[in-house]
Order: structure tokens, then C-alpha cells, then sequence
């Protein structure tokens, strides 16, 4: 499907243009139809295992067991969360400034619940720590190590395992495709950006989102918003997952240099140059 990008190279906001219903129709439409079931897959076995992180673990760096694999399905879910948001226009009635803004904020929550909803579950190999005995053979000050970049080798097992955890806790909850729908709808949309230029527009889209997935989960569920409740509480927790984690163990194996943020804009085709 072909980039839908606005003609205006004005940079104004057109949020007196938003169609109240445009969101819904497009996050409804565009969305895959089929609906990903993972519950059988991914339940009690990891219960014990959502703890909170042990410090220590910040140390520990990591990198994927098998990654000409995952990395070519983290590839895919990433294509797919630039595709489901090309595909609404109301994300192109702002100025670019404001979809950059968005896109840099919010990609690494999108990304997990892209994760979530197709299921890509991954396995982590550590990376051995250089004995003492063997720094000091080497002469291997920290200042070498870092200037050699040995020492942000791999991602931080801390930050991998919240994002496991949280993978977990989606699969559990076992989302619907409307629900995973709305649900990106609301992260893409964060209101808690204030810098963007069309706040109240974006605040907006948020707040139908949030009405959307409200009603079709008390429509689903007989009236119940535990479930709501739920959803909302791991949005917050999406939000301090870190960026560059993701970054680091799913495809700086394949970007080697290059930056995820730039190849996400340039695909997105919202540079300042190409409106």
C-alpha cells in the first residue's frame, strides 16, 4: 500500500480536519483481521519467573541465541508497526515535526506489542565477563574497554527481562486483534508528549482510542473494565522500556552503525525534505 503523505509543507496543524471517527475506522480496517491466539503457548510456565529484576543483572549483558532468526521476525514486526501506522491519516494531519516527536517517543513500546501480538518469544545467550585476572594481564583499563566499545557489548539482561516479562503478561491476557488495535492507537498517540505542536489533536485521538478499547472490552466482557484496568497498567509499563536495548539486541546485529530512530523516519517518509 502506498504512503499516504500530506501535500502541505506549511507545517500546520489540520486538527479542525480530524474526522471523529477516522481512528476507529482506520485502526479497525487496516489492522490484521485475524486475530492471534498465543494462550496456549505462553501462560503458567513463566509465572514464577515475574519477579522484579535483581540489580545485579544490569551488569550482565546478553545477546540472541539464535539470531539470523529472531532478528529477521523482530524485522518483520517492525515493518508491520510502520505499515499500521501509514495506514492512518490522522497521524499525517500533523506537522512533521510533531510525527517525528511521536515516532522517537513512542516506536519501542509499539515494537513490544507488535512482539506481543505475533508471538515472537526469544531465547539469550550471556556474554562471558572478562576475569580480573585477565584485565590485568591484558592491561585492560575501563577507559580502553570503552573506547573499544567492549564494554556495551550486548544488552542489558535487566532491561531484556522486563521486556520478557511484560511479553508474558500480554500473552496471558491473550489480546484480540481489536484490542491490540486500539491499544497501539493509544501508545502512538501519547498525549504526555507536550512539546508537540497539536497537543489537544493528539490528546484527542488518545482519549477515542481509550473509548474505543473501554467499550469493546465492556461489550466483550459483560460490563467487567478489570481487563481495561489491566491494558492501561501495561501501557505504563511499555513507557520505561528502554529504546536502546531493543535497538541493541534485535538489530544492531543487522543495522551494524545506522541509527533504528532515522531508518524508522526514512521509512515512514516523514524527513522534512520528502513533504
Amino acid at each position: 500500500m502506498a504512503t499516504k503523505v500530506p501535500a502541505e509543507k506549511s507545517g500546520t496543524c489540520r486538527c479542525e480536519t480530524h474526522d471523529s471517527e477516522s481512528i476507529l475506522y482506520q485502526i479497525l480496517n487496516k489492522e490484521h483481521g485475524s486475530e492471534t491466539k498465543w494462550h496456549q503457548q505462553h501462560s503458567s510456565p513463566h509465572c514464577s519467573t515475574r519477579s522484579k529484576v535483581c540489580p545485579c543483572l544490569d551488569r550482565r549483558r546478553v545477546v540472541l541465541r539464535t539470531p539470523e532468526v529472531t532478528c529477521r521476525r523482530a524485522s518483520e514486526v517492525l515493518l508491520k508497526t510502520s505499515t499500521f501506522i501509514r495506514n492512518l491519516p490522522s497521524f499525517y494531519h500533523m506537522p512533521w515535526e510533531d510525527q517525528f516527536v511521536l515516532i522517537q517517543q513512542n516506536w519501542a513500546p509499539l515494537f513490544v506489542v507488535g512482539m506481543a501480538q505475533e508471538g515472537v518469544d526469544f531465547d539469550l545467550r550471556e556474554i562471558p565477563a572478562t576475569s580480573l585476572l585477565k584485565k590485568i594481564l591484558l592491561n585492560q583499563s575501563s577507559t580502553a574497554r570503552n573506547e573499544r566499545g567492549s564494554s556495551s557489548a550486548g544488552a542489558s539482561l535487566a532491561e531484556v527481562q522486563k521486556m520478557k516479562n511484560l511479553l508474558w503478561k500480554f500473552w496471558d491476557l491473550d489480546l484480540s486483534a481489536k484490542e491490540y488495535a486500539y491499544l497501539k492507537g493509544i501508545i502512538l498517540f501519547n498525549a504526555e508528549c507536550h512539546v508537540l505542536k497539536c497537543l489537544p489533536y493528539v490528546q484527542s485521538l488518545q482519549q477515542e482510542a481509550q473509548k474505543a478499547l473501554m467499550e469493546f472490552i465492556s461489550t466483550m466482557f459483560h460490563g467487567s473494565l478489570g481487563r481495561f484496568a489491566w491494558i492501561l497498567q501495561l501501557i505504563t509499563s511499555l513507557r520505561d522500556i528502554d529504546a536502546d536495548a531493543i535497538e541493541e539486541l534485535f538489530f544492531r546485529p543487522i543495522l551494524g552503525e545506522a541509527t533504528l530512530n532515522v531508518l524508522l523516519i526514512e521509512t515512514l517518509y516523514i524527513k522534512p525534505g520528502w513533504l
